[in-house]
Parts: C-alpha cells; sequence; structure tokens
C-alpha cells in the first residue's frame, strides 16, 4: 500500500506544493511532434499592472479545462500565457500614482515616466502570474510573452509598416472623440454613452438677402454653432423644398454657409433642419466630407475656445455657451428652448464626456481587411460558441468604419513614422529606427503617438509564436484551437484579430472562438467594485480551494450567458473536493493496493457498473469535444457523488476483504474517475493520486482513448 491518505485535505498546503511539481515536471511545456496535431491556446493577456479578478477566473478555468483534457488525450498541448500593457488604462492608472505624490509624466519627461511604469508593470506581472499559479492554470511558462516585448514589439511594427506600403494606411485630418481626462484620441468601440439631461436651443439663422426669412435649428450646443459651416434638411421633408441651395447666415459670426439637403437629416428632430458642424461633430464630418464643406474648428483640446471662435476665443465651451445664448437673445434669435434628453458620448475607461475634434490621426482602411474576415466566419472556417454571436460579428463588420489607431499616450508601441525637421510632410516608415530624412539629410523625428493596444493585440495570436518570422512554433502551433475570452469585447478584439490574422499570415488565428458571459452575484448584478459585492478569486481560493472555485465558476454555466457566483456557491462545492478525499480513503482503506481487473475474475455485478461507467466517460468525452463544459462536470459529478459514492461503493463494502473482483473494480472506477475528474478539480484529483498511484495524474492518458 501507498502512503496513507491523511484524515484533512489541506489545500492551503496542498495545493502550491502540486503546482510546484507540475511546473518543475516539463509536462506544460509541449514538444513538437510532426506526427499530431496540436491543441493551442494563446491564453487572452491580463493586464499586467492589476490583480485578476472573478472575470479572470472564469476565463482562465474554462482555458484550463480544455488544456489539461487534451493534454490527457496525448495531444501536443500548448497554453501560452501572457500579459498586456494595456496602454490607456496602464498609464491612467499609474498617473494617479504620480498624482498622489504632486508629479505628473510631464514632471517626469517620456523615457522617465516609461522607465518607471515599465518598472511598475513587471513587478505587478510577477504578482498576476503568480495569482494564475494559484488558480491551477497549467500554461507553458517557458514561452510566456508580454505585448512589449521587442519580438512582439517588432512584428507590430513589421504590421505597420506592411500596411503602409500596400496602401491601407493613411494619415488623414478627420473628427475623432478626444478624451480632455486620458489626453488622447480614442476609436469608435472605446466610446460609451449615458442618459443626460440637457437643453435644446432652437436659433433662427437669417436667409440671405430675404428680409424677416429665417431657417431655424435646434442644438444642444449652441458653442459649437460658430464653427457651423451649412444648415441641412432631408431631400425628402417637403417643408424645406424651397430653401435648398439658398444661402443662411451664421449669427453672431456673420459667415455665409450653405442650406444643403443631405439624406442623413432625421426630419424628426428639432425642426428638421439641423446646423452642420464638421470639426465638432462625428457625423456632420462625413456630411461635409460629402458636400465639400470647409472645416473650421472653435474648441481646442483644452476645452477652451480657439482664436477661430473670434470674440469668444478663451473661454470654456460651458462659459461661452452661456453668452451665446445671451447674446444671439438680444438679437431675438432664439425662438424657444425645452428640456432635452439625449445620450453623451463619455469615454469607456475613464467616463470623461469626450469632444469630438479634428485631428491629423493614422487610419487603418479597414474594409478591405473586414471582407476576408466575413468570409472566414461566413464559412464556418471559424464557428463561434454559441453561435447567435455570428449574426452580431456580420452585422458590425459590414458596416464596419475606418480604423484610428494614433494614440496620443507614452506607454507603447511608438508609431513607427520618422517626421523630417525642415518638412514635417516628408516622412518615412521604417521598422528600425531613422536618425535622417532621406530627401535632404536634415534630422527625423519619430511621431509622438502611440499605437492603439488593440492594434498590437489583434496579432497577439501569431506574434507570440515568432511571426514574421518562419519560427518552429509558428509553423507548428498556428493557426491556434481555440480563442475563448468575454462576449462584451467581440468587436474590440475578436473581430481584429480574425481581421489582422488573416491580412498577415494568410490563415484563421483559430478555429474556434469559444464566449464565456460575465459574473453576476447571487441576486443577478453585475460583479464591480462600484457595486461592492466583489468576490475575491484569490481570497475564494484561500478559503475553499481553487478546485471548489473553478466548480463554483462553472456550474449552470452555458457558453455567451452570464454566470452567477457567490461566496455560498463555492462554499458549497468545497463537499465535492472532500468527497472525492474521503471516497479514496475509504478505497484505500478497504481494498489496499491497487488490483488490475485483468488479474481478476470479475463478477456480473461488476461488470455492469464498470459499463456504466464507461458510458459515463463517453458521455463526458463528447461534451468535452463540443465544449459543453458545464454538462461535462455534471456528468462525472453526478456519476460520482451519487452512482460511485452513495450506490457501488455502499454496495461493495460488504464484499471488501474477500472478493478480488470488488477491490479491482473498486480501483478501476476511482482511478479513471480522478483522470476525468482531473481538467475540473486538478488539485484535488492529483493529492490523491500522489497518495494511491505511481506518477503525476497529470501526465496521464484520457479513459478509453
Amino acid at each position: 500500500m501507498d502512503k496513507e491518505i491523511p484524515k484533512v485535505f489541506e489545500h492551503q498546503k496542498v495545493e502550491p506544493e502540486l503546482y510546484t511539481k507540475w511546473e518543475q515536471s516539463g509536462l506544460f511545456t509541449p514538444k513538437i511532434d510532426p506526427h499530431k496535431k496540436p491543441y493551442t491556446i494563446i491564453m487572452p493577456p491580463p493586464n499586467a499592472y492589476d490583480k485578476l479578478h472573478i472575470g479572470h477566473a472564469l476565463v482562465m478555468a474554462i482555458e484550463d479545462i480544455m488544456v489539461r483534457y487534451h493534454r490527457l488525450k496525448g495531444e501536443p498541448t500548448l497554453w501560452l500565457p501572457g500579459a498586456d500593457h494595456a496602454a490607456l488604462a496602464s498609464q491612467v492608472f499609474f498617473e494617479k500614482i504620480l498624482k498622489e505624490k504632486g508629479l505628473t509624466r510631464h514632471d517626469l519627461g517620456r523615457e522617465e515616466f516609461i522607465k518607471q511604469l515599465g518598472d511598475y508593470i513587471q513587478a505587478k506581472r510577477k504578482v498576476m502570474e503568480d495569482q494564475l499559479r494559484r488558480l491551477g492554470a497549467s500554461c507553458d511558462w517557458t514561452r510566456k510573452k508580454f505585448t512589449l516585448d521587442e519580438d512582439v514589439s517588432y512584428a507590430v511594427r513589421y504590421t505597420f509598416k506592411k500596411m503602409y506600403d500596400e496602401g491601407l494606411l493613411y494619415r488623414g485630418e478627420r473628427a475623432v472623440n478626444w478624451c480632455p481626462r486620458c489626453e488622447t484620441f480614442l476609436s469608435d468601440l472605446e466610446v460609451d454613452h449615458k442618459d443626460s439631461q440637457s437643453q435644446l436651443v432652437y436659433i433662427k439663422y437669417p436667409i440671405k438677402d430675404e428680409s424677416n426669412k429665417y431657417v431655424t435649428v435646434a442644438t444642444t450646443r449652441p458653442e459649437t454653432m460658430l464653427g457651423d459651416t451649412a444648415v441641412a434638411v432631408n431631400p425628402g421633408d417637403r417643408r424645406f423644398k424651397d430653401m435648398v441651395g439658398k444661402t443662411a447666415i451664421l449669427p453672431l459670426m456673420g459667415r455665409e454657409i450653405p442650406i444643403i439637403a443631405d439624406d442623413y437629416v432625421a426630419m424628426e428632430f428639432g425642426t428638421g433642419a439641423v446646423k452642420i458642424t464638421p470639426a465638432h461633430d462625428l457625423n456632420d464630418f462625413e456630411i461635409g466630407q460629402r458636400h465639400n464643406l470647409p472645416v473650421v474648428s472653435v474648441i481646442g483640446p483644452d476645452l477652451k475656445m480657439t482664436a477661430e471662435a473670434g470674440k469668444f476665443a478663451g473661454m470654456t465651451t460651458k462659459a461661452a455657451a452661456g453668452v451665446i445664448i445671451k447674446e444671439l437673445t438680444k438679437q431675438g434669435l432664439i425662438e424657444k428652448t425645452e428640456p432635452y434628453q439625449n445620450a453623451v458620448s463619455i469615454c469607456e475607461r475613464c467616463k470623461t464626456t469626450l469632444e469630438p475634434l479634428i485631428s491629423k490621426q493614422w487610419f487603418i482602411k479597414i474594409k478591405p481587411l473586414a471582407e476576408p474576415a466575413i468570409q472566414a466566419v461566413a464559412k464556418r472556417e471559424i464557428k463561434f460558441i454559441p453561435d447567435h454571436f455570428e449574426k452580431v460579428y456580420m452585422h458590425w463588420m459590414e458596416n464596419i468604419h475606418d480604423w484610428n489607431i494614433s494614440r496620443q499616450l507614452w506607454w507603447g508601441h511608438r508609431i513607427p513614422v520618422y517626421y523630417c525637421e525642415n518638412n514635417p510632410d516628408h516622412f518615412v516608415v521604417s521598422v528600425d529606427p531613422v536618425d535622417k530624412c532621406p530627401e535632404c539629410g536634415g534630422r527625423a523625428e519619430q511621431d509622438e503617438d502611440t499605437l492603439d493596444t488593440w492594434f498590437s493585440s489583434g496579432q497577439w495570436p501569431f506574434t507570440t509564436l515568432g511571426w514574421p518570422k518562419e519560427t518552429a512554433d509558428f509553423k507548428y502551433f498556428y493557426p491556434t484551437t481555440m480563442m475563448e475570452t468575454a462576449y462584451d469585447i467581440l468587436f474590440f478584439w475578436v473581430a481584429r484579430m480574425i481581421m489582422m490574422g488573416i491580412y498577415c499570415t494568410g490563415k484563421i488565428p483559430f478555429a474556434y472562438v469559444y464566449f464565456n458571459g460575465l459574473v453576476r452575484d447571487k441576486t443577478g448584478v453585475k460583479i464591480s467594485k462600484s457595486k461592492g459585492n466583489v468576490v475575491d478569486p484569490l481570497e475564494m481560493i484561500e478559503k475553499y480551494g481553487a478546485d471548489a472555485l473553478r466548480i463554483g465558476l462553472l456550474a449552470g454555466m452555458a457558453p455567451g450567458n452570464d454566470s452567477i457566483i457567490s461566496e455560498e456557491k463555492i462554499r458549497g462545492y468545497r463537499n465535492f473536493a472532500n468527497k472525492i478525499w474521503n471516497a479514496a480513503r475509504f478505497v484505500q482503506m478497504s481494498a489496499g493496493t491497487e488490483i488490475k481487473l485483468e488479474d481478476v475474475k470479475l463478477t456480473a455485478e461488476d461488470e455492469q457498473a464498470i459499463k456504466e461507467f464507461k458510458g459515463i466517460i463517453k458521455t463526458t468525452t463528447s461534451h468535452l469535444d463540443k465544449y459543453r463544459l458545464a454538462q461535462a462536470i455534471e456528468t462525472i459529478y453526478d456519476y460520482f457523488w451519487h452512482q460511485f459514492c452513495d450506490k457501488y461503493i455502499e454496495s461493495a463494502k460488504t464484499r471488501l476483504g474477500t472478493d478480488k473482483s470488488a477491490e479491482a473494480t473498486l480501483h478501476y472506477i476511482l482511478k479513471n474517475c480522478l483522470i476525468t475528474l482531473h481538467p475540473f478539480v486538478p488539485f484535488v484529483t492529483e493529492a490523491v493520486w500522489q497518495n494511491l498511484y505511481s506518477g503525476l495524474l497529470l501526465g496521464e492518458k484520457w479513459p478509453l482513448d
């Protein structure tokens, strides 16, 4: 008999010891075998500066189950871990730390700021990685990556240049959402909206050469009228049929602006006539492009009126709005005002109200990338789990806009463009640093901006494997098998990985995308710090063990649906770990050392028990192969607790000591239950295995394979 199983499973002591054994065994690191198809997951990289939350725990549990399962099936299985530099989030977070010290990033300067933030993040990254170990994540630490690793950075610069050389990148002036708090422009996907109670002001614009004739427009932002370059109406609106083509006089500024017709105008809003301010409204900018309207910027990044605003220059937007309304009222040009509720754009990160401004930014012509990405999903080369997300994906991809990839940040991948100091219109795009302008020999300076984090993370599935070099890892493990992530970043990340993967490598980045839902508390409320209902995964592990947390997260879960979690639920599943432990102790004490089935003649009762158990393994395997994780754990959980423990063990008790058939059957079912349960509850199953059987359970073979 092997060493006696202790009376109690001490998870706080045993789990870290077991993880160290696993990591030192080398079994997390797959060997390239050209005769076998690999199973590959590239870990969605958590933000390096922050600790893991309960959503991360769910993602890691799902991925670890699939990785352990396929490893047990004998497949070369790679789960490549990593961390994200999270440019905007990290910079905002670190600037708050500096602010507490009375400093800004400008006090440090760019180089020192990047150094200090980098040091801070590397220290925090170690904490995050140790948290992954506590969760039981069996990833290949020898291949771990960071989104700012030099080889990854090289690949990002390589992609930028490739896109530029192939005409997919352009630098142009457009209206873009500016966050005054984060001091950067944002892409469409980094914008949230909130309802706001405001005031709709109806302003009369005089018609040129027509005494006492006006066109009335309604606006919630009177301060932007100073930048108006047209009034627009819907071409189907009969009320304004005779106005189109005439000229209005912009109040307070005296500028002549045309009255135009555009299908975008909603006839039911206000009077049906709207002011067009291309510099300060994203939709107005598009209208301006269609009608060749001039662009007049009257608001600056500091949210003060510019010189273009005339006598209002230097005022804050709020102050200017008040003065403008007063002056318009004096001139009798305010028709009326009324309360109005509208949705305002806010920064997804800091929730500050955004200001559309004109800026020269780098954009990707996205439609050429979107087309093959649409086809890959339409042809089911990439399958979504659950598949109803395909329709959501298709709708967004078919209506996609060019992607602004410039960010006014210091932390991140700096844009690999070098401008001539003598003529900023002369620039060179280069993977390697450039010191001199190739045209005039003058000094060249790199673009101050960095790239949108999603530009680099969109390349994560292949840059982690060594692309653009044809490394052994890239050739063997790419395309990857599965990408698992939350459904709320379908557009942020998944769509971009598909587009970038096909464009850069000519191949899809993964075969499956498994979407998990959000994690909610027992009342159904989304878990968040602001709600005060946070469930700390590390605290739960300390109290109840990683196995209990993992099953608590998975039980009752369906792909794409939100999950309910609570401390009570996790505590309840600790009982299952104890059940496994106690059943193993009973088998050890009552059935002794393992007896092989082939060494005994089985009774009819035991043959039937084994037949039923093999059916359970088959069902569990089928569920796992189809990514039905909750059904898989429910199948083996119910069998172990109710069939094996409550029925078979009880019926076998009277035969133990005299019936080798019962003892061999007990060991056979327990041993293979441990293997089948291992992907879900790796620690307690390995701990039992270490006391009963030889070798590491981590390296065993899946039953019936």
